[in-house]
């Protein structure tokens, strides 16, 4: 859980107020992410939703367990990394403020695909599981958006993947 992660990695609490308008800055860049700001959806979601401070070097998602949050990354630096069966270490991908991590495991709580590392200390928003349901009994409409958001952002990193899956797959 998010309570256990927090409380290994040394994460703190920080200003939610400054931590919400930093998450409009970068949800306002983003096109997908811009339509659910619309009124005070973001002000209204914020009871749902925690704030918090990791050190460097933390790991903020652990691969192969299995997650009840995503974070989105408000400022600082994580790089995902995966273990290979043989020992080897990919680095997946640097992540740049606003973007998402654990969505997948957070909508079906299934073990995680790779580890998220703090490379810096590091601004974090979390939605928990519990969260999310507490935002879908209690404001149905901007939770449904927001599922709807994470939806079609796995979609789209789906049709990616499958996309070099196939230029791969088609190499001589």
């Amino acid at each position: 859980s998010w309570q256990a992660r927090a409380k290994q990695i040394k994460a703190y609490p920080i200003d939610a107020h400054k931590a919400l308008t930093q998450l409009r800055k970068l949800w306002t860049a983003d096109t997908m992410m811009s339509g659910l700001l619309q009124g005070q959806n973001l002000e209204r979601m914020q009871p749902y939703i925690q704030f918090a401070s990791v050190p460097g070097d933390s790991e903020v998602i652990t691969q192969d367990e299995h997650g009840d949050y995503l974070v989105v990354l408000l400022k600082g630096a994580i790089s995902v990394v995966r273990k290979q069966e043989w020992g080897e270490v990919l680095v997946l991908a640097n992540v740049t403020e606003g973007e998402m991590l654990g969505e997948m495991s957070l909508l079906d709580g299934g073990p995680r695909f790779s580890t998220c590392l703090a490379c810096s200390e590091c601004e974090l928003a979390i939605i928990t599981t519990d969260g999310l349901e507490q935002m879908i009994a209690g404001e149905p409409r901007i939770a449904a958006s927001l599922i709807a958001l994470l939806a079609r952002k796995l979609s789209l990193r789906l049709r990616i993947v499958s996309a070099l899956s196939l230029i791969h797959i088609s190499e001589p």
